[in-house]
């Protein structure tokens, strides 16, 4: 999450392991590199979003980059039927008889879509440089600070985050034990409301699809049984109970935003540490 890579190379240990297909999900993390590779290399699947505020946007859409030619056959029937089928599956393949219809569902991004993205795309890694310098600036700049622990990525020679967004932790303890409510609050009275507070990313575990999928699956009830509930990932839940993030921008201009950013920060923290 954020664009910050995992450590892929334990990963892939583990997956061959233990025979495992890998799946990289880097909807964040368009242009992140561990050790110098791109994420989204070291498996068999891995998929980019191109949805509104994702580094490289098109609106809407998504990318599928696969090796391997039944995972790329079986992506062409559940997404892109017909014509794309009928050209690129095989006529003896088991799976061309399906051309026509695919899977019955039509998931390819709008052509627009497409070519927006292809364009910031081309300015991708201008964009990162930006965006690399403006956390570097924010992690050097509030390091210090009570309070908050920030994102060790970037002093991790073997990662080169994305930086969807900026996330820091919040630790009351430093500051009199104030709630991340209020502190969140003090954030904004400052001014600065591109400062958030996860919502929807949550761990799945606190999701009700993920407590009872039996209700809008009924095969779950059926078939296969399992729930999740609140307390089964408690490192997670403390994170995400925890997390302040805001955007990292991507634009040279934007630098005195983020000098303000940092001065606002570092104000309420002073305010709150000089009451204790």
């Amino acid at each position: 999450m954020w664009g910050i890579p995992c450590q892929m190379d334990e990963i892939v240990k583990i997956c061959k392991k233990n025979n495992l297909i890998l799946l990289e999900d880097c909807s964040h993390a368009h242009g992140a590199r561990y050790k110098g590779k791109l994420v989204g290399t070291f498996g068999d699947i891995a998929a980019w979003s191109l949805q509104g505020p994702k580094n490289v946007s098109g609106g809407e859409g998504g990318i599928l980059l696969t090796d391997n030619e039944e995972f790329y056959y079986r992506a062409l029937l559940l997404g892109h039927y017909n014509k794309r089928c009928k050209q690129e599956i095989p006529k003896n393949h088991p799976f061309y008889k399906y051309a026509t219809t695919g899977m019955g569902l039509k998931y390819r991004a709008h052509p627009l879509a497409v070519a927006i993205a292809y364009y910031v795309f081309k300015k991708l890694e201008k964009y990162l440089k930006v965006k690399r310098s403006f956390a570097k600036k924010m992690i050097e700049k509030l390091k210090n600070e009570k309070g908050i622990s920030l994102p060790s990525a970037f002093f991790d020679p073997k990662l080169e985050p994305s930086w969807y967004a900026f996330v820091f932790q919040y630790n009351s303890e430093h500051l009199g034990n104030l709630s991340i409510e209020k502190f969140f609050q003090a954030l904004q009275a400052e001014g600065l409301n591109e400062i958030d507070r996860p919502g929807s990313t949550c761990p799945l575990n606190l999701l009700p699809l993920f407590q009872n999928p039996g209700e809008l699956f009924p095969i779950y009830k059926k078939k296969y049984h399992f729930s999740y509930k609140p307390g089964d990932f408690p490192k997670a839940e403390k994170f995400y109970q925890n997390a302040i993030k805001l955007p990292v921008w991507a634009f040279k201009k934007d630098a005195k935003l983020v000098n303000l950013y940092i001065k606002g920060i570092k104000k309420v923290i002073k305010n709150y540490y000089n009451l204790l």
